[in-house]
């Protein structure tokens, strides 16, 4: 199974987290901070992922911190739960409606990170969570894992439908790259390498 544990302590915060990438999209996330908890809930479940995170941070000085550091951690565990990418795919996108919100989330497990966030809000907090920090856990996400990562708003009104879409269509578009292709020898360069 591909699976990997990752850890992360510092003086703000104290993470360690679990991933499956051949799950059956169960979790259990502890985070302090509900709504960024139904968003990894939603990653995990959409994503076919089984997910594990407890997480203990500042959340007395802010959120920002706990939710940097967790996709911090999420990048590091994508990145060793896939070894050397012998037979991925690499490559997954999904288009993801929800009501009004239509989200498009595409990536490339290259090796190497760049991160594209065309995501339009109107409110600053959802719960305990500032919106903002989305854009800060996917840059984490992306950089961690060395992926290249594009988040894009094709429309949208409702505030919690964009976040809850971005989680879900991350999720969809990460299972596609992680697939395991028979027909794939090696890994899915003309270089012979990924990375």
């Amino acid at each position: 199974m591909r699976s990997y544990t990752a850890k992360r302590t510092t003086k703000e915060t104290n993470i360690t987290l679990t991933l499956n990438l051949d799950g059956k999209g169960t979790s259990d996330v502890k985070t302090g901070i509900g709504f960024f908890d139904h968003m990894l809930q939603g990653f995990a479940k959409h994503g076919l992922f089984d997910l594990r995170v407890e997480a203990e941070g500042d959340l007395y000085v802010d959120a920002h911190h706990t939710v940097e550091d967790v996709g911090i951690v999420l990048g590091t565990a994508i990145r060793e739960a896939l070894g050397d990418k012998a037979g991925i795919r690499r490559y997954g996108s999904f288009l993801l409606p929800m009501d009004e919100t239509l989200m498009l989330c595409a990536i490339d497990l290259s090796g190497r990170p760049y991160f594209v966030y065309d995501v339009a809000t109107s409110v600053d907090k959802l719960g305990e969570m500032d919106v903002e920090l989305a854009k800060e856990f996917f840059y984490a996400i992306s950089y961690s894992a060395g992926m290249n990562l594009h988040i894009r708003m094709l429309s949208g009104d409702n505030n919690h439908h964009i976040l809850e879409a971005m989680f879900k269509a991350f999720g969809k578009a990460l299972d596609q790259a992680t697939q395991v292709d028979e027909r794939i020898e090696g890994v899915l360069s003309t270089k012979g390498t990924i990375g």
